[in-house]
């Protein structure tokens, strides 16, 4: 036999859709924010049941509900491993990624995120977003502060783009398990265009890193014997 628990009219609901608590957005480090299914597709799942609950909050002041979510003041947030299998979940992500205005570190790992070139993160300066499905380095955020960026098992072709970061106080990357790590210098050329940075994939900078002579410069000499 199959029993419904207690809590199973909630189970669509975000945290901040829950009635008489004080919690905020800023006060949470890995909070659930997958948005739940609509109201056509609940009736599709025979789920009518959660829609009373869902009308409540529906109702409620939406300015009340963002001073709530608070992410403007969220200073380190883990929003990795959301499940975010429809647009409407990823729409929902993103307008929390344009609030997040404050935040310092940041935790998106295993989202199958593929473009996030419109959310701009001014006080970012750690990033981790191992394991989606970025191509370029033109589809990450603008992180003007960025520090520690990790881009490890997404699927970075060719090191176009990287250049953009050079201004920046980049000094640790980790691109391990993407493409471009098997390209034919790979390493001289991470740190020839990015000058601040230390460590790439978890190795300092070592005396072979740096760009050797133009190798048409040999081309034009010749050994006497």
């Amino acid at each position: 036999l199959f029993f419904k628990l207690p809590s199973d009219s909630f189970k669509h609901l975000g945290w901040c859709d829950i009635e008489e608590h004080g919690v905020r957005g800023n006060q949470l480090h890995c909070p659930r924010v997958r948005e739940g299914p609509s109201e056509e597709e609940l009736f599709f799942r025979k789920e009518g049941h959660t829609l009373k609950k869902r009308k409540q909050v529906t109702d409620t002041e939406k300015w009340e509900k963002r001073l709530q979510e608070n992410w403007e003041n969220c200073a380190e947030l883990n929003l990795s491993f959301q499940d975010l299998g429809d647009l409407y979940q990823v729409e929902n992500f993103q307008r929390i990624l344009r609030r997040l205005i404050r935040v310092e570190k940041l935790w998106l790992v295993d989202n199958s995120l593929t473009d996030l070139s419109a959310i701009r993160l001014p006080r970012c300066r750690e990033l981790n977003v191992n394991k989606n499905h970025f191509t370029s380095f033109k589809q990450l955020p603008k992180i003007p502060q960025i520090q520690h960026l990790s881009l490890a098992e997404n699927n970075i072709t060719t090191l176009s783009g990287i250049s953009d970061f050079r201004q920046s106080p980049l000094e640790s990357l980790i691109l391990k398990r993407n493409p471009c790590e098997f390209q034919e210098r790979y390493r001289q050329l991470v740190f020839s265009n990015l000058p601040n940075l230390k460590i790439l994939d978890g190795v300092p900078k070592l005396p072979e890193d740096c760009s050797p002579p133009d190798i048409k410069f040999f081309y034009k000499m010749c050994t006497i014997l």
